[in-house]
């Protein structure tokens, strides 16, 4: 007998030893042995199987799987999913969701003829062990390299003894019933305890990390592909991927497998003679699932803090983004009050929220912002059923609505509206109590439950209410025993809805955050932790970055979009450059979603980045707070657009990118309802970054965007916050309020008096020396103007401008004394003043709503729609008195019938409308009285 001991990894103790070729590699750690025994399956076939990705069945679940074609009527156990009308646009390919059915296999062990080899003859030499198979057909052998670290290596060649298609399994690793794990991971659904109900292979370019694991409750294991079957160059996509991972075996067990190549993948085909050979590395880690997958990304696969600012300053990204945002090029429909949603819908519109541009509005002190896109939306969040709006009753796309059927605002929107404005608005009060005791379905066909604990959370926030603060807490206890402490072993989390974007396979670890930060109570953040560790695994941490630049847009042409292409979209022009891998990396991002994961690589949108960043914080763990800043640091100069889908470019790192017009664009999909979020979550990373990186000395209160899908992010500019030693100060970040000479320093800004208040965070590993020019059209300085430090670091200097430095990924703050803000409209409009006035009737003819917005001190607005639609009226004519008591009136020919009245200033208002019927008979409706 041959034995070999020896310590495995960092930290775990883990021995590894071979007593006999049949037995394999025994592993040790954490007080138990595991074996991979010297196991592989050979699969082949004569022709092609003819790989696809086709729609799975499982049920709530928007997934694609890897199919082959078969020609046993017995190994067809695949039933491709019909798809409806609904599920088509951007990402939705229809060659993977309505291809013909026929006889197809989604369990990778029916995937050809298949040959079961275990080792029957082994030598050892030094460190390394070697085995040899009873293979006919050709020939395989194996080695295992059992001092490599971290895990041991098992490597394997093979040569086929004829043409055909082959693919090589690696199946000797340990075997478990599902009663026997405490979690699973197989990229990219099944995570906790969610068993996969077919023997799936992902390919390698659907795989975070190259892997699938099982824990026992004491160690992970796993069979982890090398790096080097993952390569940077080409991008990782279905056609060049050279393995597929798998955790389900023949017997319906939990096993981690490897299979290479894919059967009708890359380097499939084989001829007499070829060689193919192949690298894993078996993991036994006592760690759970997520720690196990940090420990891999850092350890093989090199994650760390890797990114810094490079091309642009994250301000310089927020002032280009909302110019941008107020161009024709953003596409806003002004007559529907809604950005154009053409790449998936023509014709419709999407808005997320009303609160992007109101923060946008407050922070930046831009009255623009709030008249073109704030208030227009708030309007539309109020009115319309759904975020997606159309006028054609035809469309069946991602089913939309074409109804005045509001609120579709979220509970916790009218909640932070109320509390924007004062809570001088009760009828936002009103709202919010009606949808907690209702359901709505506000996007695509999820129903939303009202009266959920984060609900009760936000109505607590809006009236202060205990019992809304303890039906939060006993709903949200029950929430912790159900759902996160329960292992989730089927896709039937009823806070879920339906399973497409990554939200929804978590538990609800942003909100959990809200409920920690309310009530202190750590059994929440530990809740968030948790489930931001699992949503970590839907963010990439492959392919591994080389060192070195690569060549992009070949030839001046940058990538083009298949989807946009077979839309007619022009190709775009950008130089042949060279740019460092690192900047190009998709690590820290994450597709789009489940349903859309095979074409939306790494989407852009990566609005879970400040709440990873407060989490890790909080936590303190290092991971979560390195995600975050590999999802939104030195990625791009403006909008980037959407996705990284076809290859790598540098196309949308510029800041001329976004401006051109639709069918201009075609590097990627350009969905307009996502600028403004996008910006918001900018701000919020800026935010929390101060927070952060001061301790806790920078904070300011924040209300609650949540959006829909992903798009969750904090409110910031409401209510002023501390900085340092100064409380009570206003957040104020006017564009262009200042410039520095480096790059890698982001800002935020707040003002108190005659202070303005600075702080600034490196965002490099390396100390950031920069010179600052304030604004001298924002910022009044004088003889008396001086520089404070508030944390230590010290600047030279004298009127507008000064010098500093940065410690590394530090921050430097301070006060600016003796100058004079100039501010325009931020004032106005948090000018709030209680007022019990009636702002809310109804007409019953027509079913019109009328809201009288109380603005602060920068003005009123009434708005009028009707539930009716151009079915029951042709047009619709609003009349109302104006403050001297004379009657106006307004004319709407064309559904929507809505109408805006700006008001100077507070009077009771009497309004009454006439309508005009298809026939041409007018109606004359009730008069209301509204205001004060």
């Amino acid at each position: 007998m041959i034995t070999c001991l020896l310590l495995l990894s960092l930290g775990a103790q883990a021995q590894v030893r071979v007593s006999s070729g049949s037995e394999g590699v025994k592993i040790t750690s954490a007080g138990r042995t595991y074996t991979f025994t010297p196991a592989f399956r050979i699969l082949y076939n004569a022709a092609d199987p003819a790989m696809a990705l086709k729609p799975a069945g499982i049920r709530k679940v928007e997934y694609n799987v890897l199919t082959w074609k078969v020609t046993d009527s017995s190994k067809a156990d695949f039933i491709q999913k019909k798809v409806n009308a609904s599920v088509a646009g951007d990402g939705f390919d229809d060659r993977i969701l309505r291809a013909k059915s026929e006889w197809r296999t989604a369990s990778i062990y029916n995937a050809g003829e298949s040959v079961s080899l275990q080792a029957n003859g082994f030598r050892q030499n030094k460190d390394t062990v070697f085995f040899s198979y009873p293979y006919t057909d050709g020939s395989l052998s194996a080695y295992v390299a059992l001092s490599a670290k971290p895990y041991p290596v098992l490597h394997f060649t093979f040569r086929p003894g004829k043409s055909g298609y082959y693919s090589i399994g690696y199946t000797g690793a340990p075997a478990f019933t599902k009663e026997q794990v405490a979690g699973l991971w197989q990229p990219l659904i099944w995570q906790e305890k969610r068993v996969p109900d077919a023997a799936y292979l992902t390919p390698a370019f659907m795989a975070p990390l190259p892997l699938t694991m099982v824990n026992d409750g004491r160690n992970t294991l796993g069979v982890l592909a090398s790096p080097e079957h993952l390569p940077f160059q080409p991008l990782p996509m279905l056609p060049n991927s050279q393995f597929g991972v798998a955790v389900r075996n023949e017997e319906g067990k939990l096993q981690p497998q490897v299979y290479a190549p894919i059967p009708g993948g890359a380097g499939s085909h084989m001829s007499k003679g070829d060689v193919f050979s192949f690298s894993m590395q078996l993991v036994a880690e006592p760690q759970d699932i997520t720690h196990t997958y940090q420990h891999i990304a850092q350890k093989i696969f090199g994650f760390r803090d890797y990114r810094r600012n490079d091309i642009a300053s994250l301000n310089t990204v927020l002032d280009n983004m909302t110019a941008y945002a107020m161009t024709h090029y953003a596409w806003f429909v002004d007559s529907l009050k809604g950005f154009a949603y053409s790449t998936d819908v023509p014709g419709a519109v999407k808005n997320v929220s009303s609160l992007n541009p109101l923060e946008l509005a407050l922070v930046r002190d831009d009255s623009v912002m709030f008249e073109k896109r704030a208030y227009p939306l708030t309007e539309f969040m109020l009115s319309r059923e759904k975020f997606l709006f159309s006028l054609d009753s035809l469309q069946k796309i991602q089913s939309p609505s074409r109804r005045l059927k509001g609120p579709v605002a979220p509970l916790s929107e009218l909640g932070a509206l109320y509390a924007v404005f004062g809570q001088s608005n009760s009828f936002y009060l009103r709202m919010m109590e009606r949808e907690y005791n209702t359901e709505r379905v506000r996007n695509l066909d999820v129903k939303e439950k009202g009266a959920s604990w984060i609900n009760a959370m936000h109505l607590y926030k809006a009236t202060g209410k205990q019992a809304y603060l303890a039906a939060a807490r006993t709903k949200a206890d029950e929430y912790l025993r159900q759902r996160v402490r329960q292992p989730q072993t089927a896709f039937n989390d009823p806070f879920a809805g339906s399973f497409f974007f990554w939200p929804a396979y978590t538990n609800r670890w942003i909100e959990l955050s809200q409920l920690y930060e309310l009530t202190g109570d750590t059994a929440y953040l530990n809740a968030a932790v948790q489930g931001a560790r699992n949503y970590t695994m839907f963010t990439w941490m492959g392919p591994k970055i080389p060192d070195s630049s690569i060549t992009v847009n070949k030839g001046g042409k940058a990538p083009m979009y298949w989807y946009l292409r077979s839309k007619g979209h022009a190709q775009m022009y950008y130089p042949e450059e060279q740019a460092p891998a690192w900047r190009l990396s998709e690590i820290g991002l994450t597709p789009e979603s489940s349903g859309t994961s095979t074409g939306h690589r790494g989407i852009f949108m990566t609005n879970y980045a400040p709440w990873m960043l407060r989490i890790g914080y909080y936590a303190k763990d290092t991971f979560l707070m390195n995600v975050a800043k590999a999802a939104v640091v030195g990625r791009y100069r403006s909008f980037p657009g959407y996705h990284i889908n076809t290859e790598r470019t540098t196309a949308y790192e510029q800041e001329n990118f976004p401006l051109h017009d639709h069918k201009a664009q075609s590097v990627n999909s350009f969905h307009y309802n996502h600028i403004l979020p996008m910006a918001s979550m900018l701000i919020d990373y800026l935010v929390t970054d101060a927070f952060v990186k001061s301790r806790g000395q920078i904070s300011f209160p924040a209300e609650y965007i949540e959006g829909y899908a992903y798009l969750q992010n904090k409110l910031y500019g409401s209510a002023p916050g501390k900085f340092y030693n100064v409380e009570g100060a206003q957040l104020w970040m006017p564009a262009k309020l200042l410039s520095a000479t480096s790059k890698e320093l982001n800002y935020i800004a707040a003002r108190k008096g005659n202070r303005l208040l600075l702080a600034f965070t490196n965002q490099s590993a390396a100390a950031a020396e920069s010179g600052i020019t304030l604004n001298p059209a924002l910022v009044k300085t004088g003889d008396g103007t001086r520089i404070t430090p508030l944390n230590g670091v010290k600047a030279a200097g004298k009127g507008n401008t000064f010098r500093f430095t940065v410690p590394p990924n530090g921050i430097a703050v301070f006060a600016v004394e003796n100058v004079t803000p100039v501010v325009q409209f931020q004032d106005k409009i948090l000018a709030t003043a209680k007022d019990n006035g009636n702002d809310y009737a109804e007409i019953p003819t027509g079913r019109a709503k009328a809201l009288l917005f109380k603005l602060g001190a920068y003005g009123r607005r009434l708005f009028v729609y009707l539930e009716d639609d151009d079915n029951q009226w042709r047009s619709v004519r609003l009349h109302y008195t104006d403050a001297a008591g004379k009657e106006q009136a307004l004319h709407d020919t064309a559904y929507p019938f809505e109408f805006t009245v700006p008001l100077q200033r507070a009077y009771p208002l009497q309004c009454r409308l006439t309508l005009t019927r298809p026939d041409g008979s007018v109606v004359t409706s009730e008069k209301i009285t509204i205001g004060n």
